[in-house]
Parts: C-alpha cells; sequence; structure tokens
C-alpha cells in the first residue's frame, strides 16, 4: 500500500428496528486486521422507549458465512471509549435528539449470540432476514426501499429499552475492500435517508501509515495506545505499538459515511 489516506464514501448505515428518542456520543473505532478482517467497535447512548435492534450493513466479502463474522465482548472493558480519548486534548460533548424486511424464504434459523449485555447476530443478506428472531426485524418491505444493500452483511445488535450508555459492541469480519477502513455514520432512523442529518460521532482508527494529519484533517496522539489504552482488555484488537488517530464530526452534516482508503 502506499502512505495516504483519502476519505471516500460507501452506502454504509446505522439503523434501529423501532423508533428511539436520542442517540448521542456515538463513537467509533476502526482497524484493518490482517488477511482482510477488519474490527469495528461502537458505543453510544441511547434513549429508547422500547427494546430495539440497532442495524449495520457491511460490506462483507462475497459469500461470507456466519462463523466468519465474530462478535467480540466488551463488557469487562466498559471504558475503551473514554481510554482512547485520553490520548488527545480534552474534549466538549454534543448532544442532540435524533429522528428516529423480510423477504420470506426458507432456511434455518440464524443464531443468536450472547455479547456481554446485548444479543448479536450476522445476517448474510436482506433476504435471510427472515431466518431472524422476528424482534430484530425491520417492518416488511423495508429493505426493498434500499437496493443497494442487496448484497451487504449486516451486523444486528438487540439494546435494552431506557436511556443508557452503550458498553462497546464490537466484531471483525471479513471485507470486501481490504484496502479501506470504514465508518458507519449514515443515519437512518425514521425510515428515510435524509440529506443532511445532526452529527455527534467521534471516529478512531490505527493505521501503520504515517504523517496522515494533513492529508485527512485527523488528530493524532502524543504517544501509543498502550500509554492511555489499556490493550491487554481488547486482546490485541487495539494495537499497544500504533498511536491513535482522531476524526470528529458535530453538527448538521451531509449524512454521507466516512471511509478511508488506503492509496
Amino acid at each position: 500500500m502506499a502512505s495516504g489516506l483519502i476519505f471516500n464514501l460507501l452506502p454504509i448505515m446505522c439503523c434501529f428496528s423501532g423508533k428511539v428518542r436520542a442517540v448521542e456520543n456515538t463513537r467509533i473505532f476502526a482497524r484493518a486486521m490482517e488477511d482482510g478482517v477488519q474490527f469495528i467497535a461502537y458505543s453510544m447512548k441511547l434513549d429508547s422507549p422500547q427494546d430495539v435492534a440497532m442495524i449495520l450493513p457491511i460490506p462483507v466479502k462475497a459469500g461470507a458465512k456466519e462463523e466468519q463474522v465474530k462478535f467480540v465482548n466488551f463488557e469487562k472493558y466498559p471504558m475503551l471509549f473514554d481510554d482512547l480519548a485520553k490520548g488527545f486534548p480534552a474534549e466538549a460533548g454534543s448532544d442532540f435528539a435524533a429522528r428516529n424486511g423480510p423477504i420470506p424464504l426458507g432456511g434455518e434459523t440464524l443464531k443468536v449470540q450472547s455479547v456481554g449485555a446485548f444479543e448479536a447476530s450476522f445476517v448474510p443478506g436482506p433476504k435471510d432476514f427472515s431466518r431472524l428472531d422476528a424482534r430484530f426485524r425491520l417492518p416488511e418491505g423495508a429493505w426493498d426501499k434500499l437496493p443497494q444493500y442487496r448484497d451487504y452483511g449486516f451486523a444486528v445488535f438487540k439494546l435494552k429499552q431506557g436511556v443508557h450508555s452503550v458498553h462497546p459492541l464490537a466484531f471483525l469480519f471479513p471485507s470486501r475492500h481490504p484496502e479501506r477502513l470504514f465508518f458507519p455514520t449514515v443515519h437512518i432512523h425514521d425510515g428515510e435517508v435524509h440529506e443532511k442529518e445532526k452529527f455527534d460521532h467521534t471516529l478512531y482508527f490505527q493505521t501503520k501509515q504515517t504523517g496522515l494529519r494533513a492529508l485527512t484533517g485527523c488528530d493524532e496522539s502524543e504517544y501509543a495506545a498502550v500509554a492511555f489504552v489499556k490493550c491487554g482488555f481488547t486482546r490485541g484488537l487495539v494495537d499497544a505499538g500504533l498511536h491513535v488517530r482522531r476524526i470528529k464530526l458535530q453538527g448538521e452534516l451531509k449524512n454521507e459515511d466516512k471511509i478511508l482508503s488506503f492509496s
């Protein structure tokens, strides 16, 4: 790979199976692992009047099987993102109120895994939502309105009702774009994609490339991650020897996904 990183756009989104009152302080960590696998950790503060499922479409490698998407339990390290923030100057918070279908085919019921305080499943494609517990599904016909996701896989997390901070939702998947890091930042909280949305996101990532600050407008930690992250608790998913980089998305912005491309 060459030494530069540039932003690109891909159709990735975060959506909920039911209405939520607010989603705040979204924080995402991304890192490319070996053999084309990508790691994502996702955290937020959620206010929901009911149990909901958060659905993250992910560009998995074609033909990816259930067992190839691995969910990681971060229940014992809920402070991951607080520790990541220690590598940078003090941050000012930002609050906002967020707005808030299966295709009937046969097949075995998809596995529901317990991942810390949550339940999670990998759905290989839109047609497979019929194999998932009904609690995790979008209304019938919802995916017909989003044909761009016809060959995507989906990481699905069941979140409990109430106001609470979500401990990191973490998983590894075989990426069809190993030369890119992606962050699921497009908002779909009310069944539609709006041109602009309120953002309250902090994106963290690690890469072996150097001198990226001018290219991406990102901040870089002064020290390697071992100085402020309990890397042993991440099972090596945060590299102790690498610096951490950060990009902040705040306020009303174009409703796009942020993708880092190695080039």
